[in-house]
């Protein structure tokens, strides 16, 4: 298995700027996208990013043009940059992979707390 271990959450008013990342605890060569999830208090998890490992992304529409899903181009770090944050992105964000051979997002991290005030 691949331990994840998200940081970068916090505090921040509305319009402001955080960066979380994900780093997978050992080097693997089967990861086939990396991702980005989050669970607002009384709401199911939904996506939020995803990039595949050869460099596609793909971003909810509640996201589109605010959020951005980068990896290093060496290691197994991720990240997720959050511009103009909005009091509607306040939630539990994980990361996620998908390894090769998955049908779906089989590892997660601990996840890491974001909230906005307004």
């Amino acid at each position: 298995q691949v331990q994840l271990v998200e940081s970068g959450g916090g505090l921040v008013q509305a319009g402001a700027s955080l960066r979380l990342s994900c780093k997978a605890s050992q080097r693997t060569n089967s990861i086939n996208f990396m991702g980005w999830f989050r669970q607002a208090p009384g709401k199911e998890r939904e996506f939020v990013a995803a990039l595949r490992w050869s460099g596609d992304s793909t971003y909810a529409d509640s996201v589109k043009g605010r959020f951005r899903i980068s990896r290093e181009k060496v290691g197994y770090t991720w990240y997720l940059q959050m511009d103009s944050l909005k009091p509607e992105d306040t939630a539990v964000y994980y990361c996620a992979v998908q390894r090769v051979g998955a049908r779906q997002f089989d590892q997660w991290g601990q996840g890491t707390q974001v909230t906005v005030s307004s």
